[in-house]
């Protein structure tokens, strides 16, 4: 098995979706307030160290945010929201997060998320999502070892996961567990978070607070423990 390093780099090579290859490459530049900037617009590997007890899943980066960064949840205000939250509960070592380089460290944590690359409205195909799902599946793989607690934020990313946690011999019940924020389900030694997605409609309607998506995590590091 190759190591996470080795895995990254493969993720940041994937050119196996031509829909997603033209639209993060093509979108580069386009809004005005990141005009000029280089973009990563290549697929966002995950972030976090190779030891992490705690996952967090999303959806998949958003076009002037991580396509724009190269770091997950980075640059868009459903990242600058969810870095305040895991800076408040000690997983993070500042709240913000702008640019790999920044000196921003999670602790214990990694960022990952069911699609890689930025998708047109942020909506991945059905197939764009499974052609994805081998990076994620192996991943997880390879945290298993320290691997304790997963948040996911959202049901598209609750959608996605529970095949590929079946499919890495985790003991997934029959029927799949449906998605509701707050819900917890235990999978063996590892157990399952799930939280509304920090995305800037579901903030700006108050489906969920700041305080909300801190009780999650809270919760999860109950799970994980100290580093």
């Amino acid at each position: 098995m190759r190591s996470l390093a080795e895995l990254d780099a493969a993720v940041a090579g994937c050119r196996a979706c031509p829909r997603l290859v033209t639209w993060r490459e093509s979108v580069a530049g386009t809004k005005a307030a990141f005009r000029g900037e280089q973009y990563w617009a290549r697929p966002v590997p995950g972030f976090g160290p190779p030891d992490a007890s705690l996952a967090v899943v999303g959806l998949a980066p958003s076009a002037h945010g991580a396509n724009r960064t190269g770091r997950m949840f980075t640059g868009d205000p459903s990242g600058d929201f969810l870095f305040r939250v895991l800076h408040e509960v000690g997983l993070a070592s500042q709240p913000t997060s702008t640019a790999i380089g920044d000196g921003l460290e999670l602790y214990g944590t990694r960022l990952v998320s069911p699609v890689r690359c930025a998708p047109p409205e942020n909506k991945p195909t059905p197939a764009e999502r499974d052609t994805c799902r081998p990076w994620l599946a192996e991943e997880l793989a390879l945290l298993r070892p320290t691997l304790r607690a997963i948040v996911v934020l959202g049901a598209f990313g609750w959608q996605a996961l529970l095949p590929v946690l079946e499919a890495v011999g985790r003991p997934v019940p029959q029927p799949r567990p449906a998605f509701a924020h707050g819900a917890v389900v235990e999978l063996g030694d590892l157990r399952l978070f799930g939280c509304y997605h920090v995305s800037p409609r579901n903030v700006q309607t108050h489906r969920v607070t700041h305080a909300m998506v801190a009780d999650v995590f809270r919760a999860a590091t109950s799970v994980t423990g100290p580093d």
